[in-house]
């Protein structure tokens, strides 16, 4: 019997910096594919000659992935060429010098005439749902990004059903296969050696403390949490709020700056504590420790952040999104995206509520909710080819 050599699956890098919910979607599918599906794939992640090295390495760590630098790959390198030739050739010159078999497109578009088969990615269709909060042209540029992807026949790969429900929504007349592809999470046991209580102390935190480890895009709605802690200091309650992830906005340069000021102003320095870009170590560590995840995004597509609190059953207070209870099933406090007196109800409530803090690990059902991720992502590549 001879044996089939692995696909050889094409992948754009994703900034950590600029989206870590990408990034760490990356990592975990490649690790979910090597663990579950050993020898069938090989991811080959193509990267700018500028892009991160400690991320970049992170990535060539797992097991069968590849990555290529490549000055083809450079931020938004190429569109043009796809959408007038239909060809970004650069790039097109680079997966056959990989032998590449299959191609993930995640906005990014190689043109109508690829010669391998592509899946086209759309995480969420927010540009559509809150197309105020995108600056015209960077609206415009996801939206003919998409059409291209459509008219080009790609099969369309989304993360929720309420992605699903959008996408029929919006581009009604779309005959494209589509496939459900549902995140799920297993960080890397080399990433939860780090014991929360040093983490604890070392970002000066309280025993309790609740976790908001988003980047600050204005759709994430960091600005409703300050609303909420300042309702909370008000009724003389002490809460702290923790908060990690990139200040970077390209859409909106200094909005991160903005929402700091608020908390100077309100006097919620000890309250509203923001971290940084903070390593991935300390990132489960402090999820693993708090007394709840906090998620107040007025749109999401499938929360990276909600699913790793979920796989390890962090109690979690969700913005009252579609996506959000269909990820939890409803096994979660909810909020209004505009009521801030709702969620510091909430933090006040966890707060007097949770007992001594403790250290989380793995649920038992983890091990077949990534499966069935590497899984429905398997079916999605050979739809496509």
């Amino acid at each position: 019997m001879v044996e089939r050599a692995p696909l050889r699956v094409a992948f754009s890098y994703i900034s950590r910096r600029i989206w870590a919910g990408g990034y760490n979607y990356q990592s975990n599918l490649f690790a979910a594919l090597n663990r579950y599906l050993p020898g069938e794939f090989t991811p080959v992640v193509f990267a700018g000659t500028t892009d991160d090295d400690a991320d970049l390495a992170a990535l060539a760590e797992i097991p069968d992935v590849e990555v290529v630098r490549s000055g083809g790959f450079g931020r938004q390198a190429g569109l043009a060429a796809a959408l007038m030739l239909g060809l970004d050739r650069k790039a097109a010159a680079d997966f056959r010098t990989q032998r590449i078999d299959v191609v993930v497109e995640t906005a990014r578009f190689f043109g109508w005439r690829l010669s391998q088969p592509a899946v086209a990615w759309f995480p969420d269709l927010q540009h559509r749902t809150l197309p105020r909060l995108f600056p015209a042209a960077a609206r415009w540029r996801r939206e003919i990004g998409f059409r291209a992807q459509i008219a080009s026949g790609r099969t369309i790969m989304l993360s929720s059903e309420s992605a699903h429900r959008d996408f029929r929504k919006y581009y009604p007349r779309a005959t494209n296969k589509t496939s459900l592809v549902r995140f799920a999470t297993q960080p890397s046991p080399a990433l939860l050696t780090t014991h929360p209580a040093g983490v604890i102390a070392q970002y000066r935190l309280p025993d309790k403390y609740f976790y908001l480890p988003n980047q600050f895009y204005r759709h994430k709605n960091h600005q409703l949490v300050v609303d909420a802690l300042t309702i909370v200091m008000q009724r003389g309650f002490d809460v702290v709020v923790c908060v990690s992830g990139s200040t970077e906005d390209p859409r909106e340069p200094g909005y991160f700056d903005r929402v700091m000021a608020q908390v100077r102003n309100r006097g919620l320095e000890k309250h509203f504590r923001h971290l940084g870009m903070i390593p991935l170590p300390h990132v489960y560590a402090l999820l693993r420790a708090c007394t709840a995840l906090i998620n107040p995004s007025r749109f999401e597509g499938w929360s990276t952040t909600v699913e790793e609190a979920k796989s390890f059953g962090v109690p979690m207070i969700l913005s009252d999104l579609d996506v959000h209870r269909e990820q939890t099933a409803g096994a979660a406090h909810y909020f209004g995206t505009d009521d801030p007196a709702a969620l510091a109800d909430h933090l006040m409530r966890l707060s007097e509520d949770s007992a001594a803090p403790v250290v989380r690990n793995f649920l038992a059902d983890q091990d077949a909710r990534v499966a069935a991720f590497a899984t429905e992502f398997a079916k999605t590549l050979r739809r496509a080819m």
